[in-house]
């Protein structure tokens, strides 16, 4: 299933909710870095990525997240993960991963935490 990104904007946050397959090709490997940019050229400093429907994703994948985390830390923002199922815990908690990302359960507990502390998966 081919990667989607849907952009929402609430206040001083951008939310991109993903669904589909987050495995590398066009839409994911180049889209949302060029949307993470395009988030960054306009002075966007808090991210959230809803995964809530993202059905798989690999190491090209997990690339991406981090491409864009780098990206994003670089100009000073905060991003944070939502809508983690177990398959995608399981990869981070795997890949240690989740001792950099930022998760929380629902998209409302993300944006109400903007510079707080971190909340570890697992």
């Amino acid at each position: 299933m081919k990667m989607k990104i849907n952009k929402e904007v609430r206040g001083d946050v951008t939310i991109l909710s993903l669904s589909g397959n987050l495995l590398g090709g066009p839409v994911s490997y180049e889209r949302l870095p060029a949307e993470f940019k395009t988030i960054i050229d306009g002075d966007v400093k808090k991210v959230v990525i809803d995964l809530e429907k993202v059905k798989r994703m690999n190491s090209t994948g997990l690339g991406i997240l981090m491409r864009c985390y780098m990206s994003l830390k670089r100009a000073d923002g905060e991003l944070k993960l939502v809508g983690l199922g177990d398959t995608l815990k399981g990869i981070l908690i795997m890949t240690k991963l989740n001792t950099i990302f930022t998760t929380y359960p629902t998209l409302e507990e993300a944006l109400n935490n903007f510079g707080s502390s971190r909340i570890r998966v697992g």
